[in-house]
């Protein structure tokens, strides 16, 4: 049996399953998901389950999406779009049930990003369950009205929470009694390559210095003023904005000769970007929506041997505001003033105070201590014998009460 290369997504294995129900496409950008969720992949069966896509089909489905290169499974439900949020909800239970049937999944560990996809879930005897709050995503543009609702059912039920920044985890840290903060981390040696002379990919080669880049996705939580303001009061430096639109249009963006908006580039793509760059942006907006933030570009950009300017994003802050490599600053006039700073150049002494910080903040360091607490309340949980409350049976698509499988 090829475990690692299945012949077929249900392909059954002797390896435990682990389902990671999450609000962002497996293949939409590379961050914290992909990042944990390939590292699980080499011990566990790895379905992502992820949000339903309408169709004008009048039954339910499942899509399963396989990628070059790794044995993740990516679980796409479609659902007729005139369905009620309870139809929908109900179907999707369904389906769960039949793909855990169809692939002989037992107690699988049940890992969320979203507390959207708890309802559909709850009902699954699991091995473990595990909530990640990467995000305070009821601060997020068109948050769904029922988030906070089914997060209190997902953190009553969740065996160990984590959350990605010490914002987030001080938030919601009296709502849980096994719960820790994990930051976002780095790849240290996949962006060092930027400290490297690579080459340059050929629609930023052909722009003037110096350059002030930025990349991520582009949504409301950007400060696209600050974005125009930086770009107008010296048009002589090149601003390169790297990323997929989310939730804003391309009508939103600021324009400007100097303001190259390139669109979504490849992970693999970053650090031959970044290594033309001669500061390294993180124009954040000061709103709900980045109270709780936790960035996963200011390690980057510092594995990348490029120093950082941020607006005052709290853990950036409370996190990196002592290291000389990041400068804070709270407006547009302090703003180009620190990019005027690292212009300036003061040498490669800040790298050592950064590397220093870096060394402990790798996603192998964290999955590991991840892991760790997964199997602790593994073991506990397997030792008490209790399975989730209310668990009696698992739903059919048609809402009948079935067998486990």
């Amino acid at each position: 049996m090829n475990d690692v290369f299945p012949v077929t997504p249900l392909a059954p294995s002797a390896r435990p399953a682990l389902i990671c129900f999450s609000h962002l496409r497996w293949d939409f950008v590379w961050q914290r998901p992909q990042h944990l969720m390939s590292r699980f992949a080499e011990s566990h069966r790895l379905f992502i389950w992820e949000e339903a896509i309408p169709t004008d089909h009048h039954l339910p489905y499942l899509e399963f999406h396989a990628f070059e290169g790794t044995s993740v499974q990516s679980i796409r439900p479609r659902l007729p779009a005139q369905w009620s949020v309870q139809q929908k909800d109900r179907a999707l239970a369904g389906l769960l049930d039949q793909m855990m049937a169809l692939a002989g999944i037992r107690r699988p560990v049940l890992w969320f990003y979203t507390p959207m996809m708890w309802p559909i879930a709850r009902h699954v005897d699991a091995a473990a369950v595990v909530y990640d709050c990467m995000d305070e995503l009821s601060a997020f543009r068109f948050a769904p009205p029922g988030l906070a609702a089914n997060e209190a059912a997902l953190m009553k039920a969740a065996d160990v929470v984590f959350t990605g920044g010490q914002s987030i985890f001080e938030a919601k840290a009296g709502r849980h009694g096994n719960i820790h903060v994990f930051p976002s981390a780095v790849d240290t040696s996949h962006f060092a390559n930027a400290r490297a002379a690579l080459a340059e990919p050929a629609d930023q080669a052909a722009l003037p210095g110096p350059r002030l880049g930025f990349y991520g996705v582009i949504d409301e939580r950007l400060d696209l003023g600050l974005i125009a303001a930086l770009a107008k009061a010296r048009p002589q430096w090149s601003i390169v904005m790297i990323g997929p639109l989310a939730k804003i249009g391309p009508e939103d963006l600021p324009r400007a000769p100097n303001i190259h908006w390139l669109g979504q580039r490849g992970y693999d793509q970053l650090p031959a970007y970044l290594s033309g760059w001669d500061v390294a942006l993180m124009p954040f907006a000061m709103n709900e929506a980045t109270r709780f933030i936790s960035p996963t570009k200011t390690p980057e950009y510092l594995a990348g041997g490029v120093q950082v300017v941020s607006t005052p994003v709290p853990d950036v802050v409370r996190q990196y505001g002592d290291l000389g490599a990041v400068r804070i600053a709270p407006d547009a006039a302090r703003f180009i003033q620190a990019c005027e700073q690292i212009l300036a150049g003061q040498g490669l002494a800040w790298r050592e105070a950064a590397d220093r910080m870096l060394a402990d903040q790798s996603w192998d360091n964290t999955f590991r201590q991840m892991q760790s607490h997964l199997d602790r309340v593994m073991r506990r949980r397997l030792l008490s014998s209790s399975p989730l409350p209310g668990v009696g049976g698992l739903l059919a698509p048609d809402g009948v009460t079935s067998m486990p499988a």
